[in-house]
């Protein structure tokens, strides 16, 4: 007896079985992958091209791959823009390339499995043998059907040229490729460009597909053999599900699937065996001509087999008008009575048990009836199978659509309906399968009672009105009743027979013995005939039908079909509510709750999306600014959408808040995450996301100027209204004022309404953009300070003699108003570019204050427990920290602990952080830093003048400078270099402070001098703004200097 050929332990049976779960595998990840194509390698619109035509390569590269590489290194910032590629793309390339490389490493592993079949190997098993096997047929039948596919899905999904400039890509880019176990010449030779495209409309390549199916050989004999089985057998047993003749091509529609893409790796089939070709379409096509090749991918073979021969001829008959007109009015005709039908099976109370059990065959046959007359409709009127360019597909696909009837509505009713039958009659059927030996043993009971009963009445012990003794039918009784107890559950069969000439027997008694007279005994034996009649009921529920059922049933051909008829669905549910119920029933596996709140959160995801984009596009020579209206305009829109989702939630028991908050953090929080891809080299692309997804994704729309959405919409309009060249800031009222007109711009209301109109996550996403902005700032004056001082030998002569006059920094300059004016005089060209980089970080450093304030303020206000929460255990932290650095012994957070790491996300959300504080970025040491900082305030002192009222203000609008924001600017260059720049800083201005009070002194000079009060003044802010103590000034000005300044002020 040969082993089973599936069991654990036959190595043969495992090979190919393994090679197949792997196909199917591979199959769904490149269907997956499919999905993520970074769209930079379709190199489509003409800013892809211009940017990345010079480092994105197809297989034109391996002929010259030193001079291409020579070019880009001839360029340094192509090689920049090659890195940053590789960086941001290196992950989803290598992951196209696995695929690719198990495409290839499964067809090596299939032919492998064959040559070892051939050799031997597998003892007492050769081809022949496996293909005798069922579950050898069908496995190897389906290794090489998996193979097709794999090379159809990825030339349909993945374009040839997208390909190979990932494969090139991947090439240059991984160090892997080098290594021996790399086979990256076999898998570019297998999968470069084949020429075709899955646009509408194009041509198709001549031989094409079966010169790509031949790029890697294989058996020709297995191919023919499992031709010869596809061809002959029903090797799915799929036959005995479909009893009807009519039903035939739909019974064996997965094996024409199979015969369909395989034929392409024997092509002299399909171009001059007609013979064959005639017994292929008179076995699978004969009715048909649009198939589902593998999970709704769809073919239409009007189309596919144009170019064979013998192919084309064979169709003939199938695609003549006639035929097309019959097939599509004799489904019009099967779809009116089957709908009819199973409208009627759906009423209430209609599909009751004894009507199932006694109607099984019809019901059954119903089924069958809706379900083929739903895929005929499905595939042959799919647009997805009709090319619109081509004039025969066209005229047949309308000779459907008329000789049809065809009504999408009508079409998807009936789908509904067929779901919502199967599914009640599977239940049910569950239902009697799981009661099925109860009932039995419970019936069989009841009968035997029954008999003994009346065995009883007639032996004259039980009085039963006018019955006389009988022995005879005493003794009869009671063997009747020895056996109804002896049926046996388990032989269903003897049982059954059984059963129905007991049935028999207690007819005919009531006949023999006039028993008719007898109204109590004829009720005794009718009820037990009718427990017997139960049994047999009960004994037919098979499993078989539940089987058959699920094969009638199988919609995968329309897993893709079913996306056409989403408006209907939407539109149905909208008039009938209680539609969800059927559409449960056709999409099981979905919880029908589930699907309504995907559809409300798509919904709410496009429509807020939407929303957000259009309400923040502001043009920028609107006078006054657009910025407070359109935050009016959109939180009125936002209010809208939150109130409807409290009012709906109740209706439709859902958590709407819930699902509000999620939707609408999502979406800002991707929106965030796209803006700030702007500043760095290693981009999150979508597929990384944790914000975007494939079920709901978040709408991307075209940018309308630099900023990519409408969050960087709105922090560049913000910076642009209270740009300090043009407004002023005044600290205390924390409002911004025109500098010429002095009239109000903006105040600290403007964060209250984006707190209210975008939440939250809007002000803590637009704090995140603006600290990507202050990377990007500060490095680019990184960039400028070695630019024009540093590679300046003037500045650096001018610096180094300054350094000279001024050393030691305790003493007094003598002459010091010469020598620091000469210094300011020959750096003059250096302070404009350093005065706009300075007070631009200072500008987003007090908005950064500002949102800091307002989310503080919320979180003070809407979740008090939460604010506390987080100082209490901010501050317990710091403390631990602090009593760590005193003694090392202590407790303190380890490296793998996220603890700090998490708390500080939420320390930012409540607002509990000051921005002054925080390192933006890393620096090295900068030789001259704090001279040159020094320089570059007392070159600015001059511009500015004091008011009692209102602090530091600009001289003259001609030549703008806002005090807060060079304070704040300065001070937070200072905080990103080692404290001893800032020592040397202070100890500066204290010592320009001290020489030239000392200076006005020896003149005779009574009041203080401007610039030493903005000098005081500077100090004083240093001081309050950071926290420090005031010491740290006092340490570089005498206090009789801070009493005088005091009296100024």
């Amino acid at each position: 007896m040969m082993l089973d050929f599936l069991a654990e332990n036959n190595l043969c049976g495992q090979a190919i079985l393994r090679i197949v779960s792997c196909g199917n595998a591979i199959i769904a990840e490149l269907l997956r992958l499919s999905e993520f194509i970074p769209a930079v390698f379709r190199l489509k619109d003409r800013v892809d091209q211009q940017k990345y035509g010079e480092i994105i390569f197809d297989f034109s590269y391996f002929k010259g791959q030193e001079l291409w590489e020579s070019k880009l290194e001839a360029k340094p910032e192509l090689q920049d823009l090659d890195e940053e590629f590789r960086e941001n793309n290196i992950e989803i390339v290598t992951r196209f390339y696995l695929a690719f490389q198990s495409v290839h490493k499964y067809i090596v592993d299939l032919n492998r499995y064959l040559d070892e079949l051939n050799e031997g190997v597998y003892i007492q098993q050769t081809l022949e043998t496996v293909l005798l096997n069922e579950d050898g047929k069908q496995l190897l039948c389906e290794a090489l059907y998996l193979y097709g596919v794999m090379l159809l899905v990825i030339d349909q999904k993945i374009e040839g040229e997208v390909r190979e400039r990932m494969l090139v890509s991947y090439y240059r880019y991984s160090a892997a490729r080098s290594s021996a176990d790399s086979n990256m010449d076999d898998i570019c030779k297998l999968l470069r460009s084949t020429g075709y495209s899955s646009q509408p409309g194009a041509k198709r390549p001549p031989n094409y597909p079966e010169s790509y199916f031949q790029r890697v050989p294989i058996n020709e004999a297995f191919i023919s053999m499992v031709i010869g089985r596809l061809r002959s057998d029903d090797i799915y047993n799929q036959v005995s599900a479909y009893p009807l003749p009519e039903h035939r091509s739909t019974a064996l529609a997965n094996q024409a699937a199979m015969l369909y893409v395989i034929l392409y790796f024997e092509p002299s089939i399909l171009q001059t065996q007609q013979a064959k070709m005639r017994e292929i379409v008179d076995k699978y096509f004969p009715d048909n001509w649009v198939i589902s090749v593998y999970m709704g991918i769809t073919v239409n073979l009007a189309e596919a087999w144009e170019p064979y021969k013998a192919a084309k001829t064979a169709l003939n008959n199938t695609l003549d008008l006639s035929n097309i007109r019959e097939q599509a009015s004799r489904y019009a005709t099967v779809r009116e009575r089957v709908h009819a039908q199973a409208q009627q099976f759906l009423k209430e109370g209609y599909l009751r048990e004894e009507m199932v059990l006694d109607n099984i065959p019809k019901l059954l046959n119903c089924l069958r009836d809706c379900n083929v007359a739903i895929r005929w409709l499905m595939l042959h009127t799919a647009d997805s199978a009709c090319d619109p360019n081509n004039k025969r597909l066209r005229q047949i696909k309308d000779q459907i659509l008329t000789d049809s009837r065809y009504n999408p509505k009508i079409l998807f009713q009936l789908l509904l309906d067929t779901a919502q039958f199967e599914f009640i009659l599977k239940e049910m059927f569950k239902q009697m399968l799981s009661e099925k030996q109860a009932k039995w043993e419970h019936y069989k009971k009841e009968s035997s009672e029954r008999m003994t009963e009346l065995a009883d009445v007639f032996s004259g012990v039980k009085p039963l009105t006018r019955v006389e003794k009988n022995e005879n039918l005493q003794a009869w009784f009671r063997e009747i009743s020895k056996q109804i107890l002896s049926l046996n559950y388990d032989d269903s069969t003897a049982a059954g027979r059984k059963t129905v000439q007991l049935i028999q027997a207690l007819e005919e008694v009531q006949e023999f013995h006039q028993l008719e007279s007898h109204l109590q005994v004829c009720q005794f034996l009718a009820d037990t005939r009718k427990f017997l009649h139960q049994m047999i009921r009960t004994i037919n529920i098979k499993e078989e039908v539940l089987i058959t059922m699920q094969i009638v049933g199988d919609l995968s051909f329309a897993w893709q079909l079913i996306d056409s008829f989403t408006s209907i669905m939407q539109e149905s549910i909208r008039v009938n509510p209680s539609m969800v119920t059927k559409l449960r029933a056709t999409f099981l596996k979905v919880d029908p709750k589930q699907l309504l709140e995907d559809g409300i959160r798509k919904e709410l995801v496009k429509r807020v999306a939407f929303a957000l984009h259009r309400g923040l596009i502001f043009n920028p020579r609107a006078k006054p600014s657009e910025l407070m209206p359109k935050l009016k305009e959109l939180g009125a829109t936002m209010d809208g959408f939150h109130r409807s989702f409290e009012y709906i939630q109740d209706y439709v028991n859902i958590y709407g808040l819930k699902i509000w908050q999620e939707e609408v953090s999502r979406i800002i929080n991707y929106n965030v995450e796209q803006e700030c891809n702007n500043f760095l080299r290693t981009k999150i692309q979508d597929w990384q996301s944790m914000y975007q997804s494939t079920h709901i994704p978040i709408p991307k729309f075209t940018p309308v100027d630099e900023s990519v959405t409408f969050i960087g919409r709105l922090c560049r309009e913000i910076l642009r209204i209270t740009d300090p060249k043009m407004t002023c800031h005044i600290d205390q009222l924390n409002t911004w004022y025109d500098m010429k007109t002095h009239q109000e711009v903006t105040s600290s209301r403007l964060f209250s309404e984006i707190q209210t109109t975008l939440g939250t996550f809007g002000l803590n996403g637009l704090d995140r953009l603006l600290c990507f902005m202050i990377v990007k700032e500060l490095q680019n004056f990184l960039s400028m300070f070695q630019k024009i001082i540093l590679r300046d030998r003037t500045v650096q002569d001018t610096l180094k003699t300054l350094m000279n006059a001024v050393s030691p920094l305790k003493s007094i300059v003598a002459n010091s108003n010469k020598i620091y004016l000469s210094a300011i005089a020959k750096t003059q060209k250096i302070w404009t570019p350093y005065l706009e980089a300075i007070m631009k970080v200072g500008q987003m450093q007090i908005l950064r204050q500002q949102i800091a304030n307002e989310l503080n303020y919320s979180c003070r206000f809407d979740s008090k427990h939460l604010a506390a929460a987080l100082e209490n255990l901010n501050k317990a932290l710091l403390a631990d920290i602090e009593a760590h650095y005193q003694d090392p012994s202590l407790p303190y957070p380890k490296e793998d602990n996220t603890l700090l790491y998490e708390i500080t996300a939420y320390l930012e959300a409540a607002g509990i952080h000051n921005p002054l504080n925080k390192i933006y970025i890393t620096t090295k040491r900068l030789p001259y830093f704090p001279v040159v900082n020094f320089l570059f305030l007392i070159a600015q002192l001059p511009k500015l003048q004091y008011s009692r009222n209102l602090g530091m203000v600009c001289r003259k609008p001609a030549d703008p400078v806002d005090w807060p924001p060079l304070v704040l600017g300065l001070l937070t260059l200072l905080k990103q270099f080692h404290s001893r720049y800032t020592e040397q800083f202070l100890a500066l201005i204290g010592q320009f402070i001290r020489s030239t009070v000392e200076q006005c002194t020896s003149q005779k000079i009574p009041e203080m001098p401007a610039e030493v009060v903005g000098a005081l003044l500077f100090l004083e802010d240093y001081v309050r703004y950071t926290k420090l103590p005031r010491r740290v000034a006092e340490a570089h000005v005498p206090n009789f200097i801070f009493d005088e300044f005091r009296t100024v002020l």
